[in-house]
């Protein structure tokens, strides 16, 4: 198996945030989800990914290599969209590429030019008078413009419209055609993942909780509705966190098949979409309405 990113017993402390024993491999050729709870970790881990951040102990390989061997040539093999913009806010689009564009020896100005036209870029406009979600485009234009082969992407979705989210989301189901690349993305939009992700990854409190397909979540877990008569106990012991009012109960089981057996006569089964499986396994056992 192809790994793009391999994190190795990484560390991370800050006065009031620790990431701990970090063990994670990013699959070649397929979409990765980062979700958590905001202050989880995420990103934190994509810094240490760029190189932004070093970690206190443990290791970072980016394309089977040690990021501190040349960390300069993997950058160029990465596209990175963030909800935050780097760029210098007095200078124009036109100019900003211009400057970007040297620094990648694969810089493909007509595909920067179908994307400009297609995401609809303004190129003499400044900088700092694009909206939120035009400096999400910029940035992605210039992220597809280099034949990156691992996109990085921190929140990419969160200023854009409901139609352009749909179409990047097919943008970058058109980029795994080409099964060197890989896509790590990192949203609190579970609903984007549940379209498109391969792997999901959640982390809470600095610590990987899982790494599975999104399939195999689909066989795990079950989301369970009833009435309160039906908990003691050993059925709370069932579920990984439930949510609890006067009238009965909502819970995230683990065991799929044996808590089916048990409430498909007294209860509602049904799928968890993956915003409910981070909210119940965040939440735990003592979550009450």
């Amino acid at each position: 198996m192809n790994y793009c990113i391999e994190l190795n017993d990484l560390n991370k402390s800050y006065e009031r945030f620790q990431m701990q024993d970090v063990n994670l491999s990013i699959h070649t050729g397929y979409i990765t989800g980062l979700i958590g709870p905001n202050g989880a970790g995420k990103t934190t881990l994509i810094r240490m990914m760029m190189g932004m951040v070093r970690p206190d102990q443990g290791e970072v390989k980016l394309f089977g290599q040690k990021t501190d061997v040349d960390h300069a040539e993997h950058k160029g093999r990465i596209g990175y969209v963030s909800d935050e913009s780097y760029y210098y806010q007095q200078l124009s689009v036109k100019q900003m590429k211009k400057i970007i564009a040297p620094f990648y020896s694969s810089w493909n100005e007509d595909t920067y030019q179908m994307y400009e036209e297609q995401f609809k870029l303004p190129p003499g406009k400044k900088i700092k008078d694009l909206s939120k979600g035009m400096k999400i485009k910029f940035s992605l234009a210039v992220a597809l413009s280099h034949n990156a082969e691992l996109l990085i992407m921190d929140e990419p979705t969160s200023g854009l419209d409901p139609v352009f989210r749909r179409e990047l989301l097919d943008l970058l189901r058109e980029q795994l055609q080409d099964e060197r690349k890989s896509i790590l993305f990192s949203t609190h939009n579970t609903t984007d993942l549940d379209r498109i992700a391969d792997y999901i990854v959640f982390v809470n409190e600095g610590r990987v909780v899982f790494h599975e397909t999104k399939d195999a979540l689909a066989e795990r877990y079950m989301l369970v509705k009833g009435g309160k008569e039906l908990l003691d106990n050993d059925v709370r012991r069932m579920f990984v966190g439930l949510r609890e009012n006067a009238h009965g109960f909502e819970g995230l089981a683990e065991r799929k098949a044996e808590s089916e057996r048990y409430f498909q006569d007294h209860g509602i089964c049904e799928n968890p979409s993956l915003e409910e499986i981070m909210y119940f396994s965040v939440k735990g056992s003592a979550s009450h309405v």
